[in-house]
């Protein structure tokens, strides 16, 4: 034995299992009638205290030789061990020691530390002597453990677990709601499913708001909208509290199963329902009704729940607000769009940059670039907070009103807050400079879009290519054509016709004449802006044959000539003397045009005389 105070120390030595304590106030259950060694030693006192035995052990001496503690101590001594952090790692071997007891009561001490020690080996134990002895722990312990086993994914124990708690009912009930909460967290709603239907078949228990809502979330989430209304019913049936805490979850829920479904009306008759039993709403529930009758356009029901939302300061979802904008997009009623922005700076909610450029583009396409430009600038002084794509808008917008101060500016604004790789407002300001002949920043641009790691695109290199062609700079616009090959960008029509068009104009017509046949082999169609320059090309350089094969490929694709085309295919073929061919291009386009007929006629008559 040994006996320590602020100036004792003592030893107990036994064997090889020497056991030492340090704590005068913790109860010592190390008892020894044969010890070997017994020390004492005090500051106060420098007797030293040894006996010696010469007598060696019996081989058939009981391993416990420290304690011998009487059947109804057992859970006392137990109990304490695994209060002690210093004697918890000996807590298994008394408590194998303590199942021989019949009347074992298992404290929440052990299974705490089996827990923590994550000695799953022993809760299986545990599992089977729990169900031996009958001897369950109180409802929050059994909760904790369930959780502990599901977040550490051992759902053996778990169902193992869970079997043994089911022949009490209240453990049943908030066993079976921790393990179906779990389990959702995890995303294995089947499993949520098979707890709820093993919980049903137990006789006598009924299953609480918060299962209904586990499960009800569940089938949710598989998309079994039906079940959850379902189970919505039968959780009326039961009469159980409308005030539990879960309450307002599963009204969430059955509304949203309604919603998904197709039937918002039934789910706004839920929300009624809600209100007249004194049920909290939430933020979710009028998100998910908002956004239903805003995606089905029924703008007087999405006003109402708005303004309710807002009222009762539940509007905290953007997603939402942003059905709310598209739908007054698409109705048309853009002033409406700036109701919501000003409802969700009210509620000091963010005006995510979908909504802004949703606002602004729509301005655009319904009332015009310079309506555009005013909202614009409004949300920014309503302290909104433009993103990449908003920028992009506003830039294109500066630029098609030949603002190009403040679209440079905003374009800079733009960079500095880090949205330095938007390839559309790389291609506005490039197309930009192109327009105010502005060609060396129109190069340094393209640079800093490469140092920034912000990769080209077609738009970019068909603004450099008609710049340079416009400038009859060939060999740039050679060099840029090659490295948009080498930058695997595939030439559209606009880059052809770019390419052909600065060649015409360098009368290259040699080289106009490889890169429309390289065209047509790409399977390049033909517009009219194309069959303008390469009819010139034709005729210049005399190449009848093809120029009537452009004519037919023309007509099988359904390409209209103008006037201005017409004329010029027709007095190529006049000035050839190929009459036939004259009377095929009449035939073929005269009903289609205008003001060419009556001069190529005229034109004609005096051929054939």
């Amino acid at each position: 034995m040994a006996i320590a105070s602020g100036s004792w120390v003592a030893t107990v030595n036994h064997h090889a299992n020497p056991h030492s304590f340090t704590s005068p106030t913790k109860p010592i259950f190390f008892l020894s009638q044969k010890p070997h060694n017994f020390h004492v030693c005090s500051s106060r006192c420098s007797m030293v205290l040894e006996e010696d035995e010469k007598k060696s052990p019996s081989p058939k001496e009981d391993k416990w030789p420290f304690f011998e503690p009487g059947p109804d101590d057992l859970n006392r001594v137990l109990s304490r061990f695994l209060r002690d952090p210093e004697t918890r790692k000996l807590s298994s071997e008394f408590y194998e020691k303590a199942k021989e007891n019949s009347e074992l009561r298992t404290t929440k001490h052990l299974i705490n530390y089996l827990v923590s020690s994550k000695n799953w080996d022993l809760l299986v134990s545990l599992c089977e002597d729990l169900r031996e002895h009958k001897a369950l722990p109180d409802a929050q312990t059994c909760s904790n453990l369930i959780r502990s086993c599901i977040r550490e994914r051992k759902f053996r124990i778990t169902h193992c677990l869970l079997s043994v708690f089911r022949s009490d009912k209240s453990l049943a009930v908030s066993a079976s709601d921790a393990a179906m909460k779990g389990f959702n967290k995890l995303q294995m709603y089947s499993s949520t499913i098979q707890v709820f239907d093993r919980l049903k078949q137990s006789v006598g228990v009924e299953p609480s708001p918060g299962c209904y809502c586990r499960i009800m979330e569940a089938h949710e989430k598989t998309g079994d909208n039906q079940k959850v209304v379902e189970l919505f019913q039968e959780f009326k049936s039961q009469r159980l509290s409308f005030l539990a805490k879960e309450s307002g979850s599963i009204y969430t829920i059955v509304c949203s199963s309604l919603a998904q479904s197709g039937r918002a009306f039934e789910a706004l008759e839920v929300l009624m329902e809600m209100k007249d039993k004194g049920i909290p709403e939430s933020s979710e529930l009028y998100s998910m009704l908002i956004r239903a009758f805003a995606e089905s356009r029924e703008v007087v029901i999405t006003e109402k729940l708005f303004k309710e939302a807002g009222g009762k300061k539940l509007l905290k979802d953007p997603e939402m607000c942003l059905k709310v904008v598209l739908m007054y997009v698409r109705e048309g009623t853009m002033e409406r769009t700036l109701e919501v922005v000003a409802a969700m700076r009210k509620a000091e909610l963010k005006v995510t940059d979908c909504i802004l450029c949703a606002i602004v583009n729509g301005f655009s396409k319904q009332r015009g670039f310079a309506e555009a430009v005013k909202v614009y600038e409004w949300a920014m002084k309503q302290e909104c907070e433009a993103g990449q794509v908003t920028y992009a808008i506003a830039i294109n917008a500066y630029c098609r009103l030949e603002k190009y101060n403040k679209a440079e500016m905003l374009f800079d604004e733009m960079v500095k807050k880090g949205f330095d790789k938007c390839v559309v407002a790389y291609s506005n300001i490039m197309d930009m400079y192109g327009k105010t002949q502005r060609l060396s920043d129109a190069v340094k641009l393209m640079a800093k879009m490469k140092q920034r790691g912000c990769k080209p695109n077609i738009w970019i290199y068909n603004s450099l290519i008609d710049m340079h062609g416009r400038a009859k700079d060939l060999r740039r616009a050679e060099k840029i054509w090659k490295e948009m090959k080498r930058a695997k960008v595939l030439p559209d029509k606009v880059s052809y016709t770019s390419m052909i068009s600065a060649y015409n104009r360098a009368k290259e017509l040699e080289r106009c004449v490889e890169l429309y046949q390289e065209f047509r082999m790409n399977r390049g169609k033909i517009d009219r802006a194309m069959a303008g320059i390469m009819v010139g090309v034709f005729s210049k350089t005399s190449r009848i044959d093809e120029l009537m094969r452009l004519l037919q490929d023309m007509k099988v694709e359904g390409t209209r000539l103008d006037a201005r085309l017409y004329s010029s295919a027709l007095n190529a073929l006049r000035d050839a003397g190929l009459n036939s061919q004259i009377r095929w291009l009449q035939e073929s386009f005269d009903a289609a045009q205008t003001s060419a007929p009556r001069y190529s006629n005229t034109k004609n008559t005096r051929t054939l005389s």
